[in-house]
């Protein structure tokens, strides 16, 4: 139970101050604000619930760990959905936010959703978001995954995933708005309905590749260094 509310609040964390700097303040901040957004709500949320789960607070982070064999499949289930009630119920609270402001219109200005061809912030294809999803979220995985590793500097790792996640914002937001997060893309495409949820299977499958092909070189690593 400790374990399923500390994601569901980090998770909840991550959707409502990422999505929310797009959606309540991104005329303001820009692309790099809503960049920073979403990498330090991953620094905050890593020292606050880190010592209890872990903070995976995304699916294919879950995911990739259970590959990896640092997390059970019935852990990785628990963790997923924690995963996506939090990030609902954030998605929740933002559009309730977000309605307070007259003019707002959730199929015209959305709710921080992802998406690809016309649900492109930059007018990407399918082939670019999926690529740039699966190849973030590696490269995403690999920093996490090595981060937390044993022999890896102790007290560190909830910047370097931050800084990480912000580093892929500011390169990708035009591509998909950014997902690199199942659970992320889930709560916002659930509210906004219609494009946004027809286009979430991209967010979902290509993550998962993403993650698994680093957990699966994690194990690599792990064997060549035990030999």
């Amino acid at each position: 139970m400790k374990i399923f509310i500390a994601e569901l609040i980090g998770t909840f964390t991550l959707v409502l101050f990422g999505c929310g700097a797009a959606v309540l303040a991104g005329e303001f901040v820009g692309q790099l604000g809503i960049a920073l957004a979403f990498g330090l709500s991953i620094v905050a949320m890593a020292y606050g619930i880190g010592p209890i789960s872990g903070c995976h607070i995304n699916p294919a982070v879950s995911f990739g760990a259970f590959v990896a064999g640092r997390l059970g499949m019935k852990d990785m289930f628990l963790y997923w959905a924690a995963q996506f009630v939090g990030a609902l119920i954030a998605a929740g609270v933002l559009y309730m936010l977000a309605s307070g402001k007259p003019g707002y219109d959730i199929a015209v200005n959305g709710l921080g959703q992802n998406g690809y061809d016309a649900g492109s912030p930059g007018g990407y294809s399918l082939a670019a978001g999926f690529v740039f999803e699966v190849v973030a979220t590696f490269l995403f995985l690999v920093v996490i995954l090595g981060s937390t590793a044993k022999n890896a500097p102790a007290g560190f790792a909830g910047i370097s995933i931050g800084l990480t996640l912000a580093m892929i914002h500011i390169a990708g937001i035009q591509v998909t708005g950014v997902s690199v997060n199942p659970a992320r893309s889930f709560g916002p495409a659930v509210f906004v309905g219609a494009e946004a949820l027809t286009q979430l299977w991209l967010f979902i499958v290509a993550p998962l590749i993403g993650a698994g092909l680093a957990g699966f070189l994690a194990t690599l690593n792990l064997t060549v260094s035990e030999d």
